[in-house]
């Protein structure tokens, strides 16, 4: 019998470990960074000119009813919050950059994901509780004056749109953006545990 001695811990040196490439993943970081960026600042575009509207209709179709007012302030209200919980991650965003280390990619990445939780589920459903709110007050001025078929049918409709967002396009934009930046977490990690060892 011939005696094989086989060293592992040299085959194992010898093997050749798929490196992460670093450029491909700065690229997507700065891709994620501007998507982010560009969301955020529709965000801000779709809320301040749909309080602008709401304004409008406020001042020039008067509305009579106490109910109606408190819910274009409920609205608005709901609206100006989320915009400036969200508006914090503009800073976080910008202050990604390409003179980082991979560990402070890493806790910025972090950050923005317990803050994109934090405005995904607290402030999401604030905004959705006091939009609500806001809605049902701001129509039951019209709706007094509609058949009880006719107002039934318009909360119902509107009641049913809002649990749409809130069951269906919310967990899926909820699943998409952590999706993305669970990617580059878990890239950041697999390149600093091969730099540690």
């Amino acid at each position: 019998m011939e005696n094989n001695n086989i060293n592992f811990n040299d085959l194992w040196k010898k093997q050749t470990v798929s490196q992460p490439d670093m450029q491909d993943l700065l690229s997507r970081l700065s891709k994620f960074k501007k998507a982010s960026l560009r969301s955020l600042w529709m965000t801000n575009i779709m809320l301040f000119a749909t309080s602008a509207f709401i304004i409008f209709i406020w001042i020039y179709y008067q509305p009579q009813f106490i109910s109606t007012k408190i819910g274009i302030v409920l609205t608005i209200l709901a609206m100006v919050i989320y915009l400036f919980v969200s508006n914090k991650l503009f800073s976080n965003y910008k202050d990604i950059d390409a003179t980082q280390t991979n560990q402070e990619y890493l806790q910025k990445l972090v950050f923005i994901q317990k803050k994109q939780q934090f405005l995904q589920t607290n402030m999401m459903s604030l905004y959705f509780l006091l939009l609500t709110a806001g809605i049902c007050l701001y129509m039951y001025e019209y709706a007094s004056r509609m058949s009880v078929l006719g107002a039934s049918l318009t909360y119902g409709i509107t009641l049913l749109w809002i649990l749409f967002n809130w069951f269906y396009i919310r967990p899926k934009q909820i699943k998409k953006q952590q999706s993305k930046i669970n990617s580059l977490i878990e890239k950041f990690e697999e390149v600093n545990n091969q730099l540690e060892s």
